[in-house]
């Protein structure tokens, strides 16, 4: 499961969230002629990359930022893209354009922290926006609770959009990187999970100063847990294949 896009898009451009995927992609571009040679990968990955062994040492505070700009690979960089392009625009919105920028380095730069905290000495490099979006999506959750985000549900054959509240998707989200967080081996690579969970819960607490001015539970009372304007109408268009019975023998 995975969400394609929520019920309540912003009234506003969100001019922030198109420049961080478009930087984003940019850098992406930038780094591929380099990720097809190893030894070029190598070099990129140590001088830009986040190391956590060499941020305990003291070196490489850059890149707990440049980090945030690095992806793996094309799917990497799409699954990123796409939850800060749902989850993003709403927060813009109520921060502000540089508010909100400042808002998603801050919770890059934590998420980035707490993975160091939870592998101080590991030399695997870590790369990705993840933990910056986290951040998004743990502002999201405290903000519009009740949003409806539309899942794309795919089970073999079996493709449907389901629409769900964004505290059930974005919940069942964070419970999977604590689950798997405890069972996972840093110096293994892989996923870093505590990378997602730090920034998860420091979006959430960046966040409770807006939440506060807005009237705090007063404010989920108000909007229903939903952002303060009209949900958007989705309209699925119909197949234009025709059907065709099956005879009866």
């Amino acid at each position: 499961m995975f969400p394609i896009r929520d019920h309540n898009p912003s009234n506003k451009t969100p001019y922030v969230t198109y420049a961080l995927i478009a930087v984003n992609v940019l850098v992406y571009l930038a780094t591929l002629p380099a990720m097809q040679d190893l030894a070029s990968q190598r070099n990129l990955m140590i001088e830009w990359s986040l190391i956590p062994a060499r941020i305990s040492q003291g070196d490489g505070y850059y890149t707990l930022i440049s980090t945030m700009f690095m992806h793996g690979g094309f799917m990497h960089l799409a699954g990123n893209m796409l939850f800060l392009w749902i989850f993003g625009d709403n927060l813009e919105e109520d921060f502000g354009h540089i508010g909100f920028l400042g808002f998603y380095l801050a919770s890059g730069l934590g998420a980035g922290l707490v993975h160091v905290l939870s592998a101080p000495y590991s030399m695997v490099p870590t790369v990705g926006a993840s933990g910056a979006i986290a951040g998004v999506m743990g502002g999201y959750l405290l903000m519009y609770p009740k949003a409806k985000v539309d899942i794309l549900f795919i089970f073999v054959v079996i493709f449907k959009i389901i629409p769900v509240p964004a505290w059930l998707m974005l919940g069942i989200w964070f419970a999977l990187q604590l689950f798997n967080g405890v069972g996972a081996d840093p110096d293994m690579g892989g996923v870093a999970y505590w990378a997602h969970a730090g920034g998860f819960i420091v979006g959430f607490l960046l966040v409770i100063p807006l939440f506060l001015r807005r009237g705090g539970t007063s404010y989920w009372s108000r909007t229903h847990g939903h952002p303060d304007h009209p949900a958007a109408k989705y309209k699925l268009e119909r197949s234009h294949i025709p059907t065709v019975s099956r005879r009866k023998r």
